[in-house]
């Protein structure tokens, strides 16, 4: 009795495969010791013994058992002894076939082809020397995103060296910039752009000081639909914030390994833009506004909520004992409300921000909230972005337009991605027509669709796809944006002295951030 004979008395589930109707083997997995002659010729007379005209999901043969399930042009196929659970067999083969649509966008052999190894992966979580394991398909997702250490050092140590070049990049642009308005000033030819190593400024008067800076954020580009769209990995994600890559690469160090790390914060979420580093004044606010907001996909806002906080930061000692003049523009009725720690009539009558005791100093070097606001509202004229949403039924498919409008055109909102829910295990969408790039997420069943930025001058735009599915299966559509303009309106045009109302230099940042906007 030859080797592969013996074992087959013990072994149940001897292989899987992705086959053309031909026989080609396109992957191959073996869960048994076989060799490529055996595994070839099994799958190549796998499709005379379907020429039979019988109507079943697996054929026999004196020594295995095929069961098949087609996939359009192709085959899955489980080879298997004559004495396993065929019950079993087919619930194992429902389960490979349900993995291949999510490393796959299409059931396509070039596409197989491809994404093999993320298939064999998936196959060995599946069956474990000839025997299924007790998996379901959300436990071979996450068994098959496990974590990589080496992959955390490459990550890590990378983020901070691209952190590290912008910010010299940054720095060097400014230098030329300056440079340049020194030349003009005096009447000069401006320099060139020379390398990092020379230097741009040659004498001159320095700039004057900005009294204001409102801190510019950067727009990360939106890089086109990739030929593998895939979710991100959960346990390859470093986390939301650059201070943890940071510190991730501060604790590899303490362990004992190697690694340049250059110098760089990262004061921002991934999620959101990032914001350049520029020196702020040693009186320094913080604007941000936050959105929830959820609208019904056949119209009508069922509620609009917004929180504002003007966030103080003093880092100089004599500018301690200030006043901040605020300017609100706004007419939607916002509701203000001051720190009780504030004079509330000298906000009322002037709108002055000042202690109650004009003797007493803000705290240093510490956040304070010295105004918040609040709008509640139900009136449709407020929503700031517009999104419909239109499925309807085509045959089998569902063709989906959907549109955005931007109501308030006094905002720039960067970065917007609207979210689409997709039905799962029925391929990617077929895109129309688009106004800026997508992404299918075939892990989450997810189509973003990115717009870098929507402002005035590109108020409006839609986006046309088709797939299977119902209308219901592409709600909630959910959007997230970040703006450095906020919706109300509210801001600090003047700080003063308390003692004789002389000016203070002051810098702001003005953040507008959705904590939940969506259409249900």
């Amino acid at each position: 009795m030859s080797n592969f004979t013996a074992f087959l008395y013990f072994a149940v589930l001897l292989a899987a495969a992705v086959c053309t109707k031909a026989g080609k083997a396109i992957v191959s997995r073996q869960f048994v010791e076989m060799t490529r002659t055996r595994i070839e010729g099994l799958l190549a007379a796998f499709p005379k013994l379907m020429n039979t005209g019988k109507q079943h999901t697996f054929v026999e043969t004196e020594s295995v058992r095929y069961v098949y399930q087609p996939m359009e042009k192709l085959y899955m196929v489980l080879i298997t002894t004559k004495n396993s659970n065929i019950l079993e067999d087919l619930e194992t083969l429902r389960l490979f076939s349900r993995v291949i649509p999510e490393y796959c966008r299409a059931l396509e052999e070039n596409e197989i082809s491809e994404h093999c190894f993320d298939l064999i992966f998936a196959f060995d979580e599946i069956v474990a020397l000839g025997y299924r394991e007790n998996v379901n398909l959300a436990q071979i997702r996450t068994f098959t995103e496990m974590d990589s250490h080496e992959e955390k050092v490459f990550r890590a140590v990378r983020e901070t060296q691209e952190r590290e070049a912008k910010a010299e990049m940054r720095r060097k642009a400014k230098e030329l910039q300056q440079a340049r308005r020194d030349a003009e000033r005096q009447g000069k030819k401006a320099p060139g752009f020379g390398g990092f190593g020379s230097s741009a400024v040659s004498g001159g008067t320095t700039a004057a000081m900005i009294t204001e800076t409102i801190i510019e954020t950067e727009k990360p580009k939106v890089a086109p639909a990739p030929a593998r769209p895939s979710g991100p990995s959960k346990a390859l994600k470093l986390g939301a914030k650059g201070k943890e890559v940071d510190n991730f690469v501060d604790k590899l160090k303490s362990e004992g390994e190697n690694i340049m790390t250059p110098v760089g914060k990262r004061s921002t979420e991934a999620a959101k833009v990032l914001a350049p580093p520029i020196n702020t004044e040693s009186v320094h606010m913080k604007i941000e506004e936050k959105i929830s907001l959820t609208c019904g996909r056949d119209g009508g806002l069922q509620n609009m909520e917004l929180h504002g906080m003007i966030m103080l930061h003093i880092s100089d000692e004599k500018f301690a004992r200030i006043r901040l003049h605020v300017e609100n523009e706004d007419k939607r009725g916002v509701q203000l409300q001051t720190h009780p720690n504030v004079d509330k009539k000298l906000f009322t009558t002037e709108s002055q921000i000042g202690l109650k005791n004009p003797e007493k100093s803000f705290p240093i070097n510490s956040d304070v909230g010295v105004l918040k606001w609040r709008l509640q509202t139900t009136e449709e004229s407020f929503i700031p972005l517009t999104i419909n949403c239109w499925p309807s039924e085509s045959g089998s498919n569902c063709d989906v337009n959907i549109e955005y409008e931007l109501q308030e055109e006094s905002l720039e909102l960067n970065d917007v991605v609207i979210t689409i829910p997709l039905p799962s295990g029925v391929g990617a969408p077929v895109i129309g027509e688009i106004d800026g790039e997508y992404r299918h997420d075939s892990r989450r069943n997810l189509l973003e669709w990115c717009l870098p930025v929507i402002d005035a001058k590109a108020k409006s735009g839609s986006l046309e796809f088709s797939i299977a599915g119902q209308p219901s299966d592409f709600f909630p559509v959910q959007v997230s944006f970040v703006s450095k303009k906020n919706y109300c309106n509210i801001q600090v045009t003047k700080v003063t002295q308390v003692d004789g109302n002389s000016p203070v230099r002051f810098s702001t940042e003005t953040t507008f951030l959705v904590d939940k906007y969506e259409i249900l």
